[in-house]
């Protein structure tokens, strides 16, 4: 009889030994896949373009993070900054790369994120485009106010020199590189008493879009792909195939048309 439980308590720890070595390797593997999280982190954050602050976080998403090391790219790195700020417009960031090269300076396979901002971070947004001296003049004093799917704003003009309060509406959509308003409605608020303004409205309505860049806070080579409007904030998403992780890539702006 104890000769024929040996090949069993052979078995035993042979099953035993494998159980120890798999959970030695996930082990290992979980605490591999936390140091390239910090590190990944770490890299970003000192590499940040300057004027622009706060933490991001990493997530390595897929299989074993040993596995996809020694196959040379990561299946999926998500990026989460909910308190950034670029030259003092505050903003939540979120990014989501696929097929992240291990060598960076390699682009990234494919990358799609969101950037999210308040009525506040649109306004500052929109104070700096108006800083342009060839802004249209419907478009100066205007201030910002976020609705569903569109966006509202209030401004003055000025007929036979007196000031003409406005309120237009505006359909929020992007390009490559700038968030459009586009004005759809308009009514006159303040000022007019007896005057006929309705050639101010004429004037609101056939106004170029109102263009806030954006581009100039995101690194070159990121284009924006759609926008989405609430109540509470601007949902603008982008997406990029040619990012790579070095620090000339992510400390180098893009810039908006002037045409």
């Amino acid at each position: 009889m104890p000769k024929q439980r040996r090949p069993a308590r052979r078995l035993l720890v042979v099953v035993v030994a494998v159980l120890a070595l798999v959970g030695i390797y996930f082990a290992v593997d979980a605490g591999l896949r936390s140091y390239a999280q910090n590190r990944i982190a770490s890299e970003i954050n000192t590499k940040l373009p300057e004027g622009v602050t706060g933490d991001v976080n990493v997530a390595i998403g897929g299989s074993s993070v040993i596995f996809q090391y020694l196959t040379g790219s990561f299946e999926l790195v998500q990026l989460t900054a909910p308190e950034l700020a670029v030259n003092g417009v505050p903003a939540s960031v979120s990014i989501q790369a696929t097929d992240v090269p291990t060598d960076t300076s390699r682009p990234i396979g494919h990358v799609d994120g969101a950037i999210e901002l308040d009525q506040d971070a649109l306004n500052a947004l929109l104070q700096t485009a108006l800083a342009d001296a060839d802004a249209d003049p419907a478009a100066r004093n205007a201030e910002l106010t976020l609705g569903t799917d569109e966006i509202s704003y209030t401004g003055e003009l000025s007929v036979f020199g007196l000031p003409i309060g406005y309120q237009a509406t505006a359909n929020p959509s992007v390009t490559d590189d700038s968030l459009v308003l586009t004005p759809t409605d308009a009514q006159v608020t303040s000022g007019a008493g007896s005057l006929d303004v309705s050639g101010l409205v004429d004037l609101v309505l056939g106004s170029a879009p109102i263009s806030l860049c954006v581009a100039g806070y995101l690194p070159q080579g990121v284009t924006l792909s759609d926008v989405q409007t609430t109540p509470e904030r601007a949902r603008i998403t982008l997406e990029s195939s040619t990012l790579t992780l070095t620090e000339q890539s992510l400390t180098t702006l893009g810039s908006c048309s002037t045409a």
